[in-house]
């Protein structure tokens, strides 16, 4: 289940398809101990158009790797009405067997990891000269690869009439920690034929928060995923709406956040909402604060076929927001105490919390919050390490998660809600009791490697102790800093999002896509 994280729900706007894989490389499973799957997006295209790229999505129970792996593409049902073509340089190798299939190859190994991955086979879905507005069948797409049985998945493509959604211009405002604003939310009608309705989805940054919970949007908390407007758009017609907002108390300051708006015709935030519910997730709950309206719109939408917008790259504006004022924080590191005698394995628990008053949001880079130094106590030994947290020796560094180092360098998730933990476990064998033997976890640590926070409101408590001491009397036993145990933590997003682990959706370019990362194993204490 993707249950943690969403402010990424939309990210990577522009770059439709893609899995980002943001972990280490994972461990890969025999063939046998892992299942595929396969998902293609249900798609509505526009007559008249270049119709739309869209990627097939692989899924596996377990990290694998894939040897000729194929993609048949069966478009019979929608003959004479819909093509599926290959779409340029993709590296694969397709073939037309018979009129309505398309069979394509990938001709290297791909490494699927327990998230998936997409993108590998880009296909153009268009409508023939002969569809007509209200056409829909079924694409049957199926999956094998060497040693695997093949797996499939229908998707449901839909013919209708081209409008074109313009998003209004981008709006830049400048507001302090806790004050209220407005955005303008605007879009016109740039084609030639009345838009029946439209619908639009949002990805705003952590912080900026919704003022009013309308009954024609979906909120999760504060945050404004979507709505969805009744009314018709007229050929040349501009309609706007005002949006209240108020910034995050606990946002950083200075600073910048960020908002993406994207248009797109009712049916297709239908095909969205099939990616939404593909991946157990959701869009949010209507609010309660009345209905948003338009002005200048024009009748409630009658009786159609389906429509699409034909030209998705006027579909999407942003909303910058400088975030003014002075409103750091404090990242104490977390330190631990563990006892036990000659030979026994303990549980060292380190790590950092956020004391506030500023969340840390770096989910738009992807960068960790911070970078933490861990040197293990002489006499010990690390025979578990996180797989966040990867060997030095000077400016080497080793694999993730490998044991048996002095010194670990370790990073994180880019969100940190002020007054949240983020802990990681350590087994130390003791290889030799020493009295008071001593490591040191340090935290804020410059780093070649992007991002990270160096802001710290108290730098005197960013580096703790690691101590380790006999057991009293002889015995073994554990012991543990931090703050005890919690939920994972993922790799991007935050404790109130929407779909980290499967990333982020959109409509753009013609294709739709989400981004995905994996979890890692930092546990997270509220």
């Amino acid at each position: 289940m993707l249950t943690n994280s969403t402010r990424r729900w939309l990210a990577g706007l522009g770059v439709a398809g893609a899995f980002v894989a943001a972990s280490a490389t994972p461990a890969f499973a025999e063939e046998s101990q892992a299942k595929l799957g396969i998902y293609f997006g249900d798609t509505t295209i526009a007559t008249g158009s270049d119709g739309k790229i869209e990627y097939s999505t692989i899924h596996s129970s377990a990290p694998v790797v894939l040897h000729d792996l194929t993609i048949r593409y069966d478009f019979s049902d929608l003959a004479g009405k819909v093509t599926v073509g290959e779409e340029e340089d993709t590296g694969n190798d397709c073939t037309s067997p018979s009129q309505n299939v398309l069979v394509c190859t990938t001709p290297y190994e791909v490494e699927v990891d327990e998230w998936g991955v997409a993108g590998l086979s880009a296909v153009q879905i268009k409508a023939t000269d002969k569809a007509q507005d209200g056409d829909a069948g079924t694409l049957k797409v199926t999956l094998t690869a060497t040693g695997f049985d093949a797996v499939s998945h229908d998707a449901k493509v839909r013919v209708g009439e081209g409008v074109d959604l313009a998003a209004g211009p981008e709006t830049a405002v400048s507001v302090a920690p806790g004050k209220s604003f407005t955005a303008p939310l605007k879009v016109s009608n740039a084609g030639k034929s009345t838009a029946k309705g439209a619908a639009v989805i949002f990805y705003n940054d952590y912080g900026l928060n919704a003022g009013k919970h309308y009954s024609n949007c979906t909120y999760v908390g504060d945050e404004l995923r979507t709505c969805r407007f009744k009314d018709d758009l007229p050929a040349g017609s501009t309609v706007t709406a005002s949006l209240p907002y108020v910034l995050g108390a606990d946002s950083l300051a200075p600073g910048f956040k960020y908002g993406e708006i994207i248009w797109m015709t009712p049916d297709e935030f239908e095909d969205f909402q099939g990616y939404v519910d593909h991946y157990d997730a959701t869009i949010g709950e209507p609010g309660t604060d009345g209905e948003l309206t338009l002005a200048q719109a024009g009748s409630k939408a009658t009786a159609r076929g389906f429509q699409a917008d034909p030209r998705p790259e006027n579909n999407g504006t942003n909303l910058q927001v400088t975030v003014t004022g002075n409103n750091s924080t404090d990242l104490e590191a977390l330190g631990a105490s563990v006892t036990g005698k000659a030979g026994a394995t303990v549980k060292a628990t380190v790590g950092l919390r956020n004391n506030g008053p500023a969340t840390l949001d770096y989910s738009r880079s992807g960068s960790s919050v911070t970078y933490l130094t861990l040197d293990v106590p002489k006499g010990t030994t690390a025979v578990t390490v996180p797989e966040n947290c990867f060997p030095v020796n000077g400016d080497e560094w080793g694999e993730p998660g490998k044991p048996g180092a002095q010194h670990y360098r370790c990073y994180f998730d880019s969100f940190l809600k002020a007054g949240d933990s983020v802990n990681l476990d350590f087994a130390l064998r003791i290889d030799k009791v020493i009295a008071n033997a001593t490591g040191l976890v340090k935290i804020n640590v410059p780093c070649e490697c992007d991002g990270g926070f160096y802001r710290d409101l108290k730098p005197a408590n960013d580096s703790a102790k690691v101590v380790v001491n006999a057991a009293p009397g002889g015995e073994g036993g554990q012991g543990g800093g931090g703050e005890g145990d919690g939920g994972t933590l993922p790799i991007t997003g935050s404790s109130t999002a929407l779909i980290a682990g499967v990333g982020a959706l959109l409509l753009a370019a013609g294709a739709a896509g989400y981004v995905v990362s994996r979890r890692r194993r930092t546990r997270f204490v509220a």
